[in-house]
């Protein structure tokens, strides 16, 4: 199942940004893109803590020059999670979430000597997309909101999390929690390469499967030996065949095992990936893979399974963002901008707080080609483009607090 492009329908009452917004974006906007360049030429893959840290500092700093305050939070064996907040004591319409992420999936060995390099409209680089381009343009949005003292809702806050990458499992109840305290969940992962925006998810979900046997050496004593590869590999074949009609998928990125050539493995280690429109179809395909082990451990003398994982991000139902998107495309329309809306099984972590009910836009930021591949690079233009969108949906949610999104 790819990204499915919604039909689009006008929508009444958008309304642009006003011509001193568009103007103190345009002042800032080079900071925005030296901001921009600086982050990508940061590393920050999701096993490297000290990198993701290094990232979160950096983006702290722009936001409390902003008037924000950081309250951040370690997760053990990850970076920490920065969470930062202001209050506009005039301001109205409640909380709005600002939700990011500080992890790349490119670790610091994976993207040496790959830099920010901007050519004409477009700009590549590590990560440039997904999401420091997103990161970039909500810094500059609020920095212009600020600028010219626009309307603002009663509290800004930004929740910048460091696994999400790895399906935000130790960031997860943090971002459920700072949800439900918010009137809505505006999302920096990158909008599609046709600007379309994210109105919808799928399930995802991430096992990890690993076999244990007893190891020997194949010429002085194979019969001691018991392979922990030959039952985990021969699950291959029946998981896969678990991907059906209707967009429900199953793939297996990673089967690892071995010492040596003439030693029996003891260990073998299998990575699933699984997609599926509904939460009901995820947790079907789970249940389908702990069946498949549970036999092969039952055929299988002397092997003992371990399963890891399961369904990681909850089904985002985009009728949980339709009001959010008809504001969105509304606003955009009076710019003589028609933007698109995609539901797609790729996962973000605005499924967290979507699923929860709560007001959720996915897909806000700069628009992005080939994300997470060396390719991956966005339109340079877009970033102001979608800096004014995205403080302008602010700006309407602050000036209509009694309008409902649910």
């Amino acid at each position: 199942m790819a990204d499915h492009v919604l039909e689009t329908h006008a929508v009444d009452g958008g309304t642009a940004p006003s011509e001193p917004l568009m103007a103190a974006i345009s002042r800032r906007h080079g900071q925005a893109l030296a901001l921009l360049e600086t982050l990508v030429n940061m590393p920050s893959g999701s096993y490297g803590a000290e990198d993701v840290n290094a990232v979160g500092d950096r983006l702290v700093a722009e936001w409390e020059a902003l008037g924000f305050f950081d309250a951040p939070m370690a997760i053990e064996g990850r970076g920490k999670i920065r969470r930062l907040t202001r209050t506009f004591p005039e301001g109205s319409g409640g909380r709005i979430l600002i939700l990011g992420h500080l992890d790349t999936v490119w670790a610091a060995e994976d993207s040496a000597g790959w830099t920010y390099k901007a050519e004409g409209e477009l700009a590549t680089g590590p990560g440039v997309g997904d999401m420091k381009g997103g990161l970039s343009m909500a810094w500059l949005a609020v920095a212009a909101m600020l600028d010219t003292g626009s309307p603002c809702p009663s509290e800004i806050a930004v929740l910048l999390v460091p696994d999400e990458e790895l399906g935000s499992p130790r960031s997860r109840h943090i971002i459920e929690e700072e949800a439900r305290k918010s009137r809505a969940v505006l999302v920096l992962e990158p909008s599609r390469p046709g600007g379309e925006i994210v109105v919808g998810r799928g399930a995802v979900g991430a096992m990890v499967l690993t076999a244990k046997g007893r190891t020997a050496h194949v010429a002085v004593n194979p019969e001691e030996g018991i392979s922990a590869l030959v039952p985990l590999a021969g699950l291959a074949g029946p998981i896969s065949a678990l991907t059906g009609p209707g967009g429900a998928s199953v793939s297996i990125g990673v089967l690892r095992s071995g010492a040596a050539r003439q030693v029996v493995p003891e260990t073998a280690e299998m990575h699933v990936d699984l997609r599926a429109p509904s939460q009901e179809g995820a947790e079907m395909l789970e249940d389908g893979i702990r069946r498949l082990v549970r036999e092969a451990e039952a055929a299988s003398p002397g092997v003992t399974f371990r399963i890891e994982g399961g369904v990681t991000r909850p089904a985002f139902p985009p009728e949980v963002g339709k009001q959010l998107c008809d504001i969105y495309v509304a606003n955009a329309a009076a710019m003589r901008l028609d933007i698109g809306r995609v539901t797609t099984r790729g996962g973000s972590d605005g499924s967290f707080g979507a699923a929860l009910g709560v007001p959720t836009l996915d897909g806000l930021g700069p628009i992005c080609f080939d994300t997470c591949s060396r390719r991956e690079r966005i339109v340079l233009a877009s970033l102001a483009e979608r800096a004014a969108l995205y403080a302008q949906l602010m700006i309407t949610l602050a000036e209509r607090p009694d309008l409902a999104l649910v």
